[in-house]
This record gives C-alpha cells, sequence and structure tokens, in this order.
C-alpha cells in the first residue's frame, strides 16, 4: 500500500523525531502541517521548509482537514491532549505516535476514542544524542526498525496505513509487536541500553576520561547525553519490564566477573565467542 500524494498530515510535537517525521513527508510531497506550544520551532520549522503551515495552539479548522495525524508528545501528555481534543478530528482520520512505551498508553486511547476514528500505535526504532527540532533530520530512518504496535481492536486497513508511513518514510524494516511484547522488547534493546551508558558516565568520578577514552568509550556513552525528562518518564511507565531486563543483564555481568575472577580464560573465550556470533546478525 502507497500513501495518497493528497493525505494532509498533520504532526503534533516538533522535538527531533516529529521533525524528522515532517520533513520526511514533506520530501515526498505530502503537505504537512504541526501544532507545537514552542513559538521557536514552528518558526524554524516553516523557515526551513519542513512543513506547510504550523501553530502553536489547536486550532479546529487544522485538526477537521487532517488524515493522518502523528503524535510526537510525551506519553503523559499524549492521553489528555487526545481526550481533550479527539471532538474535532474529522470522520475515518488515523492517529499514530511515535511513543517509546505502549501498554500504558495504548489501551487507553483506544477505550476513550471515538467509533469513528482510530489509533494505531508505532514506535521508530531511530534517534540521536540531540533533541530539539533544530537537529531534525529524516536520514536517521535509513537503516532504522519501524515497528507497528496493534491491538485486535484495530481494522486491516489501519495497520496498512500505519506500515505506509513507515515505507515512506524510508525505514528498512517493518515489523509488528503487540504492546506488552513491545514494551518488554524495548525494555532491554533501548532502556536497558540507555541504564548502562548513563551508569557508565557516572561510575567513575574522574574529570579526565575525555583526555584518555578511546573510540570504544565513546560508542558505549553516545546515548548517554540523554533528556531527562523524556527518559526518566518512559524508564518509570516502563519499570516492571525495564527491571526485569536489568536484573538479567546484573546477573550475566555477575557471572562474566566471576569467570574472570576465577581466571578461567576458556570460559572466557567462549562468552567472546556468543557475543561475536550474536553480533555478526547485526552488520550489514
Amino acid at each position: 500500500m502507497k500513501l495518497d500524494k493528497n493525505l494532509k498530515i498533520l504532526i503534533v510535537g516538533l522535538g527531533l523525531i516529529g521533525g524528522s517525521y515532517a520533513m520526511g513527508f514533506t520530501k515526498k510531497g505530502f503537505e504537512v502541517e504541526a501544532i507545537d506550544i514552542d513559538k521557536k520551532s514552528i518558526d524554524f520549522a516553516l523557515k526551513n521548509g519542513l512543513i506547510k503551515n504550523g501553530f502553536t495552539e489547536v486550532r479546529e479548522e487544522t485538526l477537521k482537514k487532517a488524515d493522518i495525524v502523528i503524535f510526537a508528545l510525551y506519553p503523559h501528555v499524549l492521553v489528555d491532549w487526545i481526550a481533550k481534543y479527539q471532538q474535532y478530528f474529522k470522520p475515518g482520520a488515523i492517529l499514530s505516535d511515535v511513543t517509546g512505551v505502549k501498554a500504558c498508553v495504548v489501551y487507553d486511547i483506544q477505550n476513550m476514542l471515538r467509533k469513528d476514528i482510530e489509533y494505531i500505535a508505532a514506535h521508530p526504532m531511530a534517534g540521536k544524542e540531540v533533541c530539539g527540532v533544530e537537529n531534525s533530520d529524516n536520514r536517521i530512518f535509513r537503516q532504522a526498525n519501524y515497528i507497528i504496535v496493534p491491538t485486535d481492536r484495530n481494522t486491516v486497513n489501519a495497520i496498512e496505513v500505519c506500515k505506509a508511513i513507515g515505507q515512506t518514510l524510508g525505514f528498512e524494516r517493518i515489523s509488528s509487536l503487540p504492546p506488552l511484547a513491545h514494551d518488554e522488547m524495548i525494555g532491554f534493546v533501548s532502556q536497558l541500553t540507555h541504564c548502562i551508558a548513563i551508569c557508565l558516565m557516572t561510575c567513575s568520578k574522574s574529570e579526565h576520561l575525555v583526555d584518555y577514552t578511546g573510540d570504544s568509550f565513546r560508542d558505549l556513552t553516545r546515548i548517554a547525553r540523554i533528556n531527562e525528562n523524556m527518559w526518566s518518564e518512559l524508564f518509570l511507565l516502563n519499570k516492571d519490564k525495564l527491571l526485569e531486563q536489568m536484573d538479567k543483564f546484573r546477573k550475566e555481568f555477575d557471572v562474566f566477573y566471576d569467570m574472570i575472577e576465577k581466571g578461567d580464560e576458556e570460559e572466557i573465550k567462549e562468552k567472546m565467542r556468543q557475543s561475536t556470533a550474536r553480533r555478526a546478525l547485526f552488520d550489514r
């Protein structure tokens, strides 16, 4: 399925991902409008051609003409926003999002949503260690994964539209997970890795790490430059799944610690062989 270029796209929230979505759609010839409370973000997006129109307040006429609405908001803001303004969406509109946790928002939204509009969740596995619309770049979607997160209340059409969004923006791999399975997986591949990067940067008190570090440390800690407001909310909303993954990591680290402490060279090498083989699956 290909998206009709006549479909009107509305982006709510012009941060890094919202701005990159806007850039990607605009480059593909779609008419894109945006809403963000920050006038500087709207002005930047207009000046740089990311959007056709932008507003700092919610306008009924803007919502009524949108065929596809993408929400790039914090989870708690997303639920409240839809509850407050869903009355203005046109019948048949499809809503989606970029939110990093799902089970805590998907069912609440679907339970309260009007019957003539549909919400299909999605998670673009892309980003940078910086934030803000001024850092927008739709190239971050290349070679990136895009996860559709449907429930049994989603129609085949909405799922196909969501898939077409990912294809239009240029994601390399599109997959599907139900909300709880998504949150478990993201707890490991995304949230745990951010926790590790944070701890690597905070476990040493040395002020001179930058003078001695090599590429390995830089690569491992790139994501330690972090939006504390967004990520703390994501961690706590997915606390149970994240703690499960942190516990698994802690146990595996303890096993490796014991191998080194005991000087068990063959076990250390076997663990490295496993690591090398599994990491090879990621090589392009």
